[in-house]
């Protein structure tokens, strides 16, 4: 630490890997007074990962996985707030590998929840990330059932939803869903705005200064207005960095 260097710290022990929401704040609360009392380490660099394990894998010892790791996320940030949380998100979903959609949800919905609790950092693919707003609702509920333990059927109600996604079918579906070319420029200009999408803007851009008094009232009316859908959804955790960085792109 005299050289500035930060520590990420795994709730690991001489026993093995924290697995639970008890075993996962005690062991992060042990290495925080060994760091910070024993030899002055700064709370602030210390950067701690609970373990994020798989959940629906059709082991009942596995079902509050989810639920542990964003408790004793609560936990610790509440005793130890000057820390930082981080994790392997994509762990969260292995028992879905091959189903990309439900991955994507599943973990847009996980880090809706963590990062309330306290999380501001992890380990994912930046560029798989579903805005948490758009995932299909039904899919939606069935990750929330498993990710927080809701209901004992959580699993195979999302292994029921997850076969419609199989092979990409969902996203392939959003894509050439051009429905939303048919609403008022307005809305259109802030749909692409939020999902990041390029290909129109220029045109609708275009065509709100045509309607507009002065080409400024369109940065300051439908465009200014869009990235505000944006700032909420990123400030209320339904965006991702990530994604909020696509829809500068598209502002610029």
């Amino acid at each position: 630490h005299n050289y500035g260097a930060a520590v990420v710290v795994m709730a690991f022990d001489e026993t093995g890997q924290a697995d639970s929401y008890e075993r996962k704040v005690e062991i992060c609360t042990r290495a925080y007074k060994l760091l910070t009392e024993k030899i002055g380490y700064p709370p602030e660099d210390i950067i701690f990962d609970p373990n994020i394990f798989a959940v629906a894998t059709g082991i009942e010892e596995h079902n509050n996985y989810g639920v542990d790791f964003i408790e004793a996320t609560r936990t610790i940030r509440e005793r130890m707030p000057l820390v930082h949380i981080s994790g392997g998100v994509s762990n969260l979903s292995f028992s879905f590998r091959g189903n990309e959609p439900v991955r994507e949800a599943m973990h847009a919905v996980f880090l809706y929840h963590a990062i309330q609790a306290g999380m501001d950092m992890g380990i994912v693919n930046a560029g798989q990330l579903a805005v948490y707003d758009n995932i299909d609702p039904e899919l939606r509920e069935a990750c929330e059932d498993v990710v927080l333990n809701r209901r004992p059927d959580g699993t195979e109600r999302l292994l029921e939803v997850a076969e419609k996604f199989r092979g990409g079918a969902a996203r392939e579906g959003r894509v050439q869903d051009l429905s939303w070319r048919e609403w008022s420029v307005e809305k259109r200009l802030e749909h692409a705005l939020v999902n990041g999408i390029t290909e129109y803007i220029e045109a609708d851009t275009e065509e709100a200064r045509q309607q507009a008094a002065r080409p400024l009232h369109v940065i300051e009316g439908p465009l200014m207005a869009g990235m505000n859908v944006v700032g909420d959804l990123f400030g209320s955790g339904k965006m991702f960095l990530p994604q909020v960085v696509k829809s500068a792109r598209v502002m610029k």
